[in-house]
């Protein structure tokens, strides 16, 4: 068994994981702007807790996205400077994977029949969208179905009117659950709050690792699914206004 780091920072929440042959290290905490300063004094903490050093890893993993600008750029930046370091490959992560990783780990747990076949991500994006994509679980592995995009929550609602999800996982399914309508899908497991992103990213870190994914680290690069990462003053002005008139009789 190899010995992997893996950092991710696509979301509000900052996960950490090392795996080894003597078992395995987890941590989460509050991300978003904090995350830049935090990863690389939690990541040696990381593996000081576990007795090791950069120079007993086999390869370090994170987060790609889609998620947060801000975040994906953290982590990429503090795991290249850390692979290059120690000379080290990189294992690019798909963010949105680990939100079905998560919701097969629940179901697992919770003693609920296992979530085979595909599964949907639907992640909250900010500014009225939603980051989603499509994963199957087959012969222990995720596979991609759709790559992950980013959608309106109308478009999306339109694609599974398509062809409606049998599973979906993601922030999207609170944050969006009137434009969803999920509770009209009985026949759909859902799974809209995550348990643990550490333990789904040391899984994935892992399957890349078996996969033969290994990066150099000049070549880890983020996935960024939208051009726009900000609203203009006059947008943001625009979708309030939208907003009051809505709720008005």
């Amino acid at each position: 068994m190899s010995i992997l780091l893996a950092l991710d920072s696509s979301t509000e929440t900052m996960a950490l994981a090392l795996t080894s042959p003597a078992g395995r290290w987890l941590f989460e905490a509050a991300g978003g702007p904090q995350a830049s300063a935090r990863l690389v004094p939690e990541a040696l903490a990381l593996l000081a807790a576990a007795g090791l050093s950069l120079a007993d890893v086999d390869a370090i993993g994170f987060g790609r996205g889609p998620g947060a600008f801000t975040g994906l750029r953290a982590a990429c930046a503090v795991v290249q400077g850390l692979a290059f370091g120690a000379g080290k490959p990189v294992l690019a992560i798909d963010s949105l994977m680990l939100v079905a990783e998560d919701a097969r780990q629940q179901a697992a747990a919770d003693g609920q029949p296992p979530l085979t076949g595909s599964v949907w991500v639907a992640m909250d994006a900010r500014m009225g969208e939603i980051y989603a994509a499509c994963y199957a679980w087959r012969q222990g592995v995720w596979v991609t179905e759709a790559e992950p995009a980013l959608y309106t929550p109308a478009s999306l609602c339109e694609l599974w009117q398509a062809q409606a999800p049998s599973a979906v996982a993601g922030s999207a399914l609170t944050v969006f659950a009137e434009q969803l309508a999920m509770s009209d899908r009985a026949d759909c497991r859902v799974w809209a709050n995550s348990r643990s992103r550490a333990s789904a990213l040391a899984a994935l870190a892992a399957q890349a690792w078996d996969c033969g994914a290994q990066l150099d680290a000049a070549e880890a690069m983020p996935v960024y699914v939208r051009d726009k990462v900000a609203q203009t003053t006059a947008e943001r002005q625009a979708v309030h206004q939208a907003e009051r008139q809505a709720e008005r009789p």
